[in-house]
């Protein structure tokens, strides 16, 4: 399944879903987030069903609140949630077994 595009209207409720939820915080000018585009999608494949992968884009409007409220000042910035709470996080481009590892150890 792709990774679900999410907006600052529903970024909270799929955050809270109870799942672990891997969001990819990126933006199109910036190209190390580009490197890592087909890497969160083969993530989304392969984790289907046991954790959600979604991607928000920061220069989408409302989306700098959110940043604000969990410090993103670099992208790509993935971050784990469970329950609304971060329990993970990876910044930069990164190899996929490194993004990999973050998630199997939060399953």
């Amino acid at each position: 399944m792709a990774a679900l595009n999410l907006t600052a209207e529903s970024f909270d409720q799929v955050i809270s879903s109870g799942q672990l939820v891997l969001v990819d915080f990126w933006a199109t000018w910036c190209r190390p987030c580009m490197m890592m585009g087909p890497i969160v999608e083969d993530l989304a494949n392969e984790f289907d069903g046991r954790v959600v992968v979604a991607k928000i884009n920061v220069d989408d409007e409302g989306v700098s609140d959110i940043c604000g409220r969990f410090g993103i000042t670099n992208i790509p910035n993935m971050k784990l949630f469970r329950n609304g709470v971060e329990v993970g996080n990876v910044v930069g481009a990164v190899p996929k077994a490194t993004l990999k590892s973050a998630i199997e150890k939060n399953l």
